[in-house]
This record gives structure tokens, sequence and C-alpha cells, in this order.
């Protein structure tokens, strides 16, 4: 075999744009309890012809590509449309349903912020969560310390976001679980008079649809 056989990486190796750290793989680290049920249920799922591989694969996507946005979008209805907004906090399903939004299986409570109340979002056993509406959950709201302080010091919580609320506002927390999630309905910020839904909506983040921060007005650049 002739030695002048070999494979130059030097070219990737020099190259900034092709380095990459070392990642381990899944395969590399012992699979969670949550990920081996889940894997159990898709399976059996598809075994008892439930639902198709392809079926499973498209929700999986789908899930995958909820953005915020999808809250934003009823909560700038919601601030232009007094109805719309008592319909959404009375019943959120069928008030996603006259938009054409389908807010998922599990019951949402739509929690209004108000002068006097400020509502905050936490799941104290685990992070059950408005996927459908919120998308993926930040790390910060799966950690311990956020779970535990959310409902032990919840002020100085929302201080460390930024949220310095005046203490005549009285702070509610809501405890989501499997059988009900929560979404906060923040308080529309003033000088938006005249901003079309589109406008609204690029005022609203995630962070204040879980409460702890409340949404900034316009520039004024």
């Amino acid at each position: 075999m002739s030695s002048d056989h070999h494979h130059d990486h030097g070219m990737y190796d020099s190259d900034p744009l092709h380095h990459h750290p070392p990642q381990p793989d899944l395969e590399d680290t012992p699979l969670t309890h949550h990920q081996i049920m889940q894997i159990a249920v898709g399976e059996l799922l598809i075994e008892k012809n439930i639902i198709s591989a392809d079926e499973l694969r498209a929700q999986i996507e789908f899930q995958d590509s909820i953005t915020p946005a999808r809250g934003a979008e009823l909560v700038a209805r919601a601030w232009s449309d007094d109805g719309f907004k008592g319909r959404l906090i009375a019943d959120s399903k069928a008030a996603g349903d006259e938009i054409g939004m389908d807010v998922g299986p599990v019951p949402i409570l739509v929690m209004e912020n108000t002068p006097t109340v400020h509502n905050l979002i936490v799941c104290t056993l685990c992070s059950c969560y408005p996927r459908f509406l919120l998308g993926i959950p930040p790390d910060w709201y799966k950690s311990r310390s956020y779970r535990r302080r959310a409902i032990s010091e919840p002020r100085k919580v929302l201080s460390e976001f930024g949220t310095d609320l005046n203490d005549s506002v009285e702070i509610k927390v809501h405890d989501s679980t499997a059988d009900m999630r929560y979404m906060v309905l923040p308080m529309r910020p003033a000088g938006t008079d005249g901003m079309s839904e589109a406008e609204l909506a690029g005022l609203v983040t995630r962070d204040c649809m879980i409460g702890v921060t409340v949404p900034e007005g316009p520039s004024k650049a």
C-alpha cells in the first residue's frame, strides 16, 4: 500500500469557519426518564395505529416551529378589540378559533395585568408551559431557582428581570400544571394609539407573556 495516500485536513483545521468545538453525541449520555417515556409513547402510538410515523414527525416539526409570535398575535388583537379581550380571558381556545389559531389541547387561562395586579407564571413541579402559544420555554423558566423563588420572593425575581413594581401593585403567581397552563395578557403601553395590530404584536415579547417583564412603548428616536 502506498504511503503517499493520505487525507490532508489542514485546510479545515486552519479555517475558523470549519472549526467546531467537540460536542457530545446523544448516545454519549444516558437517556433521561422523559426521553425514554417520549420514545416509548411514540412507538406505542404507531404500533397501535393511532397515528402514523409521518403524522408524529409532522406534529414534532410543528411544535418546533412555534414561536411567541402566536401569543403576541392574541395579545395585540385583545389590545385592539375589547370584545375579543373578554372572550380571550373567558375561553382562550374559542378566541383562538376566531382567528384560526389552535391554542392546543391543554386549557390555557389568560391572566390580565391591570394597574393594581401583576401576574407571574411558573411551574413549580417541572416546566409546564403554553407551548402552543409561546414555543419552547427558556432555560431559566425550567431552573430550580426560578421555580422556587417565583413563589417565595416574586417581587425580587421581577426586579432581577428589570421589572420594578410599586408596592401597591399586587403580584399574583400562577402555578401551571399538566392539566392547566397560563399566559399573561400584559397592559398595553402608553403611546401606542393608532398602531396596527402587527405593530402592536411587535411590542409583545415572550417574557411579557410569562410576566417577568412588561412591554415597552414605541421608541422615540
